[in-house]
């Protein structure tokens, strides 16, 4: 069956049922239409609406004298449609992949901000006569935001939930069948509501085939062939060790089939996040990288780290004060658990956390935290499925030991061995360790991949932001409210 499973194309005759266990392109085509066709009507319904209730709510008002709705209709007319013009310039009719509802409630709030600013404008124009109460504008503006995440996220959930069940889908090809494309494929999988359906894998070369799950359908020189007989709408190439004519010979026989192409990065392009030209004199130089945090955009951070975690104690400290008592009733030992982490620069301190572990814990070696670990206590298990054994190291981020964001230190013993085998795990220690991570709220905590969590932490470092470090605090809050957390035991 191996033998025949690395046969090329040409000779392969047994699986023909797993392409017609997934022959519909017609059918997917047509449904991906569908949802976007219903986004598009979900964008100007919200629109209307938000102005109508804006209409409502002001009529209301004894002090204010107002026309009826069908006076002001040039109003959600002209926002809608320039909301929808805006929306496919700007790529937000292309969700079919799971995106984050804070990033795309982040896009609504400045998208709709210039939709109504143009409209304001337009109408100023085109309509001199036109009158409209400010606060029409206001309020229609704050529930049009609204309305569209609300009507967004139920579309989002309805259609990854028929991705999931293989409605509207797309046939993904994965090109590699070494490591990195076992790993891709497993991503694939354990995420059905990416929609992506996968017909098979192409190798290059002699490469390991075991535990795929799916077929090696040929070699590189097959992947025309693949494409148009297997239906293929991406192609995702995970052979980072490929050189750049290779890749690039690669990506020219998927060109030819117009496919979507998706590469997994190799580690230079993983430094490499963001290239710009500049010059030496008039001479032309690539900026491979540029350091994020430097300068003003330290002091700007460690402001917002003080005033974050100043506030956060003393609005929280009732809480911490309750949870303490819970933790003395629930087991004998004491209330904070203090541990040394390597912070900044690899230098160590002591971190403070809620006790969640029995006092003996440790009494054989330091050891990852697993799921159903024994050594938790009961009170320990739900603290820590929400992120509340946490809450003690706003001390460390106030007195200056850590930072809001960041990547979360690691102890001494971890340290030393991780540095030996990953490369730039070191890096890590150019900035701050985090309360929380971009790596975290990517679900890369405790008991999994080192390798990966250092390579959103180099990210995270590499692309800093203030914006970043909201959408990072904003995502740990929401996922510690709905405990949501992946990995986190």
């Amino acid at each position: 069956m191996r033998q025949s499973m690395q046969q090329s194309l040409r000779d392969i005759n047994p699986i023909e049922d797993f392409n017609n266990r997934r022959s519909r392109p017609v059918l997917m085509k047509r449904t991906q239409f569908l949802f976007v066709i219903a986004l598009v009507l979900l964008d100007v319904v919200a629109v209307w609406l938000a102005y109508y209730f804006a209409y409502l709510i002001i009529r209301r008002n004894p002090d204010i004298i107002i026309g009826p709705f069908r006076e002001f209709w040039p109003l959600p007319a002209v926002n809608a449609a320039l909301l929808v013009i805006i929306f496919f310039s700007r790529r937000m009719y292309q969700r079919r992949r799971p995106l984050s509802h804070l990033d795309e409630f982040f896009k609504i709030i400045l998208l709709n901000s210039f939709a109504v600013l143009f409209t304001v404008a337009i109408l100023t124009l085109a309509l001199p006569n036109f009158n409209y109460h400010r606060s029409l504008l206001g309020i229609g503006w704050l529930l049009t935001i609204l309305l569209l995440t609300i009507f967004r996220i139920i579309h989002a959930q309805v259609q990854w939930q028929a991705q999931a069940r293989g409605i509207g889908d797309d046939r993904v090809l994965v090109v590699g069948a070494g490591e990195i494309g076992q790993m891709l494929l497993t991503k694939i999988t354990s995420n059905p509501k990416m929609g992506y359906q996968v017909v098979g894998v192409v190798g290059k070369g002699v490469q390991p085939v075991d535990n795929l799950g799916y077929p090696v359908l040929g070699g590189i020189a097959d992947i025309p062939w693949i494409i148009e007989r297997y239906d293929v709408d991406d192609v995702i190439i995970g052979l980072p060790e490929s050189n750049h004519n290779e890749l690039v010979s690669i990506i020219s026989l998927c060109e030819r089939e117009k496919v979507g192409i998706r590469v997994f990065p190799d580690v230079f392009q993983i430094m490499a996040s963001e290239v710009s030209i500049g010059d030496l004199g008039g001479m032309p130089l690539l900026n491979i990288r540029d350091v994020a945090l430097r300068g003003w955009k330290l002091t700007l951070k460690r402001g917002m780290d003080i005033v974050v975690s100043g506030a956060g104690l003393v609005l929280i400290s009732p809480f911490m004060l309750f949870t303490a008592i819970l933790i003395k009733l629930d087991s004998p030992g004491p209330v904070f658990y203090v541990q040394e982490r390597m912070g900044l620069d690899a230098r160590p301190f002591k971190i403070l956390k809620f006790r969640s572990m029995r006092p003996d814990a440790e009494s054989a070696g330091p050891g990852w935290t697993t799921e159903d670990d024994p050594r938790r206590t009961k009170l320990g298990s739900i603290m820590r499925r929400f992120n509340l054994d946490e809450l003690p190291q706003l001390i460390n981020v106030l007195m200056g030991d850590m930072s809001l964001v960041g990547p979360r230190p690691e102890r001494p013993v971890y340290v030393e061995q991780f540095r030996q085998y990953i490369p730039r795990y070191m890096d890590r220690h150019r900035e701050k360790a985090g309360l929380t991570g971009w790596a975290q709220v990517n679900g890369l905590r405790g008991d999994t991949s080192i390798n990966e969590r250092t390579k959103y932490d180099l990210w995270y470092i590499e692309n800093w932001s203030l914006a970043l470090d909201v959408k990072i605090i904003l995502r740990t809050i929401l996922q510690s409210i709905l405990g949501t957390n992946q990995n986190a035991y």
